[in-house]
């Protein structure tokens, strides 16, 4: 369960010279029926959340070849994971689906035969294919792509430049670069800054300790590795003259590995950091809604192939053009099954409102990164017992939990203010828990009768008897054929 996160690049119409330089990159308008096709590099990380980022407003952590490509490429403030694990994340993305249509909505879970890859049909179309680093998907990428490698060194990063460079020369390429920072646990080495821990500012929801403040120091880090390895990959492209046809995408595959963050519906979990660089991509920033099952669609478009009709995604190439397109989306999506511990909740976004149904709120909700297993959820779950935490820090140990919660993201941007009582807001409460109902009823989503059980127990360790997995999400209806994807926009409804 190492690190991921996503990295797109793709090699566009801009002069090779300027990513690094301080000259203003003007957009080219490409003729693509004249052109080469164009390469793309699709760098994902692993755990790294969407605010840990310099460009994201970190106070944090240092990640400048990073925040170049975002401040010469477009930035999306609102790009939504729609799970918060890391191979039902991936799965998704692999194939534009939903991770209870996947077959793979639970951690672990590999991709079940006949699921269309979207690098499998690149690889139809005559790309160069490449996954290195975190693969965690199973078996059948095999079929997408024509060289799948474990990768090198601490965060899998270190064959990259070397991919690139022994590539066909006559071949336009894709390559899924899964670098395994930031995931636990931690290797320090000297491609990155060493933080002190007393100049860490600690998120809201995490207990303000020592041992939570190292932990962050050694998570950052290895954020700032990826960032090291972004800029690695920028030289070389440059170095080779491919960089002005290339596209850059950078993500994660879920939030923070700490208490309340990762595998979580909130903002905090649920959004990704997402950059994109690369021919005729508008420079700035956009507040756009995307999802990460938009990716697969989006690439096969910009290479001009059919996207198929299983993806429940839609392409955003017109925000890349234009970062005030609004027509996109009005939802997004995105759901939490077993990770460790049972689970199923279920989240949609409409403009500055987040909907998340709880179908076991009898449980706590619980990821072994908030169990005593880690430094920051072992020093967590201390200080409440001393009772030190303050509420927003006891997410985790809530017994019995709300079923529904409703959320304002302006004024409640970290999701600490439950609505869902709040008779000011029934009216967006009631038009939500429609819309998530139609989303459940066509995508063929489903509550377990017999879910997954609890595999480890709040300090981490395996419980006793014979543990196995149980129904999925999705199973009793058939969800792995079901093409609808559910609304997308209000006229949807």
């Amino acid at each position: 369960m190492k690190r991921t996160l996503f990295v797109f690049v793709v090699m566009g119409m801009f002069c090779c010279n300027k990513l690094y330089s301080n000259d203003h990159l003007t957009n080219v308008v490409s003729d693509r029926d004249t052109i080469a096709k164009p390469n793309f590099i699709f760098f994902i990380t692993d755990d790294i959340g969407w605010e840990d980022l310099g460009c994201y407003g970190s106070p944090n952590v240092k990640t400048p070849n990073i925040d170049r490509l975002a401040a010469r490429g477009l930035k999306f403030e609102n790009a939504y994971l729609t799970t918060s694990s890391c191979s039902p994340s991936r799965s998704s993305i692999i194939t534009g689906r939903y991770p209870h249509n996947t077959g793979a909505p639970e951690l672990h879970d590999p991709l079940p035969k006949g699921q269309v890859m979207f690098p499998q049909l690149l690889k139809q179309a005559g790309y160069y294919t490449v996954l290195s680093g975190k693969n965690h998907m199973g078996p059948q990428t095999k079929h997408a792509f024509d060289t799948i490698s474990a990768g090198r060194g601490p965060g899998g990063e270190e064959d990259w430049n070397e991919i690139i460079r022994n590539r066909p020369k006559d071949q336009p390429f894709f390559f899924w670069f899964a670098s395994h920072d930031a995931h636990r646990d931690w290797q320090m080495n000297d491609k990155a800054p060493v933080y002190n821990p007393d100049d860490i500012v600690v998120p809201p929801m995490l207990y303000d300790g020592p041992e939570t403040r190292e932990d962050l120091a050694a998570y950052y880090h290895e954020v700032s590795r990826a960032d090291y390895y972004m800029g690695e990959i920028v030289k070389e492209l440059k170095k080779q003259g491919i960089l002005e046809n290339t596209y850059i995408i950078f993500m994660s595959d879920n939030g923070r590995p700490f208490p309340r963050n990762k595998g979580r519906l909130y903002d905090s979990g649920i959004k990704t950091p997402f950059i994109v660089y690369g021919p005729d991509v508008d420079k700035g920033t956009t507040t756009a809604l995307i999802s990460s099952v938009d990716i697969a669609p989006t690439i096969l478009h910009l290479t001009g192939n059919k996207i198929d009709d299983h993806m429940q995604g839609a392409s955003f190439h017109p925000i890349l053009q234009d970062k005030e397109w609004s027509d996109h989306r009005d939802f997004v999506f995105a759901e939490h099954n077993w990770h460790v511990f049972q689970a199923h909740e279920r989240m949609v976004r409409y403009k500055d409102w987040v909907y998340i149904r709880n179908a076991f709120p009898e449980r706590q909700n619980l990821l072994g990164e908030s169990t005593r297993q880690f430094p920051a959820g072992r020093e967590l779950w201390g200080a409440h017992e001393k009772k030190l935490t303050s509420p927003e820090q006891e997410d985790v140990f809530l017994v019995p939990r709300e079923g529904e919660e409703l959320y304002n993201l302006v004024s409640d941007p970290y999701q600490f203010n439950n609505l869902v009582s709040d008779k000011k807001h029934q009216e967006s409460l009631d038009s939500l828990r429609k819309v998530m109902d139609q989303w459940i009823a066509e995508t063929g989503d489903s509550v377990p009768k017999n879910p997954t059980p609890d595999r480890d127990d709040v300090n981490g360790k395996r419980l006793p008897g014979v543990w196995k997995k149980g129904e999925k999400a999705g199973a009793s209806k058939q969800a792995e054929s079901i093409k609808l994807k559910g609304p997308l926009r209000i006229q949807d409804l």
